[in-house]
């Protein structure tokens, strides 16, 4: 027998719980199917972001940086520490209690909500007229008989992504892993190497950093943090590098094994660095952050007439409808940014064209974080971006080093930089190195969808002593070189 519903939301990380709330909130009966199961093989919503992605790796960040701070960094507020040890034991059941408060949270939601959760794999069956089959399974669409079906008029495809593996590299999730098994490691590695100076590679690798791991980084491409504009990616290269993560731009990796018995087990990489001089190194881990692909195989997309494309994403208009009236994607598994947030204001956006209203996004309003110490963050575009369109825009930027409460905070790393149409002073981007850029970043998100100048920023009180006042003062540095504090 199946079941009816006026909306079903395949996959329940950021997503596609928060498309189903709102679809309920709305007004809808709605149903969603998730598959993902926790270690314990229990069935848990929340998806990559998380089970194994933002919500555990933020609990790991915030307690390396805790433990460094305890050995090298309480001094200079006169608090002396003889001795400072870490139980990553305790440090990763924490994280884990993290998790479980959270999807537990999700499945509260879900109640509340009257949202109807089917445990398992979704696949269309086709369609009747205006309405489409969904099957479930209980592993996957090799079982032979499905467990459920759903019946629906609107289907929000939100299947995520999954990390990016490089052919031949075998990953064991002990000794090589992704960014799944490198949130497990215990006890931490004293020689661990990355594959990727991205998001993922950057934030775990200064996890273990801080732990004592000797981290090497291995980048294939010339130049570091590409998509970040260039004054924040040489400022970070410069922290970073300082800190200790020892990164080699244009890498070629030729060979990665696992050698040795027992406990003396241990990976091997062999490869060409820049210059072209090859290398060997051993290492207790090795983490594979390249990137991620969308999830979409095994939806049986070809039952409605739907296809993706050459690289696995699920083509969609700038509403996130797919070319089948009464579907759309969203998320991961779609065109843009592969950030959560993104997915999240994606699954709003549906749900409320499904109810008759008539929202958007402007993708230029959204934000990148990069949660390292400090914080990377930014939005709008960046200084080469403009070069390259040809757009006449000015450039104000102030350092943290100048502001009092980043002073107080020993958190004087780091600046402020916005980016405003010379004509207009539109603010067409913000970038940002500091303590609480991800916090911060929030105001110029707010300030550019509003379509706000520099000198709407500059003549907003902001609080003093507060790291937001350096946000006006790069505004007041954009603005006829205004800067009051420098």
């Amino acid at each position: 027998m199946s079941q009816r519903f006026d909306v079903v939301v395949i996959g329940a990380g950021p997503g596609g719980y928060i498309a189903a709330i709102r679809a309920a909130q709305l007004g809808f009966k709605v149903a969603c199917v998730e598959r993902w199961r926790n270690p314990q093989g229990d069935r848990v919503l929340g998806g990559t972001c998380l089970n194994v992605g933002c919500i555990p790796s933020k609990a790991l960040l915030a307690s390396s940086e805790h433990f460094e701070a305890v050995q090298s960094h309480l001094n200079v507020h006169g608090i002396s520490v003889t001795s400072a040890t870490m139980d990553v034991t305790t440090m990763l059941a924490r994280k884990d209690q993290i998790v479980g408060k959270m999807t537990k949270g999700i499945e509260y939601l879900f109640k509340k909500n009257k949202i109807t959760w089917f445990k398992g794999h979704a696949r269309f069956a086709g369609k009747q007229e205006s309405v489409f089959a969904v099957d479930v399974f209980e592993s996957g669409p090799e079982d032979a008989q499905a467990r459920d079906r759903i019946e629906a008029d609107k289907v929000i495809i939100a299947t995520g992504s999954r990390a990016r593996h490089l052919p031949g590299i075998e990953i064991d999730q002990e000794y090589i892993c992704d960014n799944e098994g490198a949130l497990c490691f215990d006890p931490a590695p004293k020689r661990l190497a990355v594959i990727g100076s991205g998001v993922i590679g950057l934030e775990l690798g200064s996890v273990w950093r801080r732990l004592g791991a000797e981290v090497t980084i291995l980048e294939a491409m010339p130049d570091f943090l590409a998509a970040a504009d260039q004054s924040v990616a040489k400022e970070a290269w410069k922290l970073f590098t300082r800190q200790g993560l020892n990164i080699h731009l244009g890498a070629k990796l030729d060979a990665v094994a696992v050698e040795g018995k027992g406990k003396g087990k241990h990976v091997v990489l062999d490869y060409h660095d820049a210059a072209g001089q090859s290398h060997r190194a051993e290492f207790d881990r090795l983490i594979v952050s390249v990137g991620r692909q969308p999830l979409s195989e095994g939806l049986g997309l070809e039952a409605i007439g739907l296809a993706t494309d050459e690289r696995g994403f699920i083509p969609v208009d700038s509403h996130c409808a797919t070319a089948v009236d009464g579907v759309y994607a969203i998320g991961d598994v779609v065109r843009g940014p592969m950030l959560a947030h993104k997915a999240e204001d994606e699954g709003v956006m549906v749900a409320e064209i499904m109810a008759g209203q008539k929202p958007h996004i402007d993708y230029h309003c959204v934000p990148w974080v990069i949660y390292t110490s400090p914080e990377i963050a930014w939005v709008g575009r960046t200084e080469q971006e403009l070069v390259k369109e040809g757009r006449a825009f000015k450039s104000g930027q102030f350092p943290f080093a100048a502001n009092g409460r980043a002073l107080g905070m020993d958190a004087s790393e780091g600046f402020v930089k916005m980016l405003c149409d010379q004509h207009t002073d539109e603010i067409l981007g913000v970038h940002i190195v500091a303590a609480t850029a991800s916090d911060l970043i929030a105001e110029a998100a707010l300030a550019m969808e509003f379509k706000a100048s520099a000198e709407d920023v500059a003549r907003v009180c902001h609080p003093h002593p507060s790291l937001s006042e350096v946000m006006r003062e790069a505004a007041l540095a954009a603005t006829a070189n205004r800067a009051l504090n420098i």
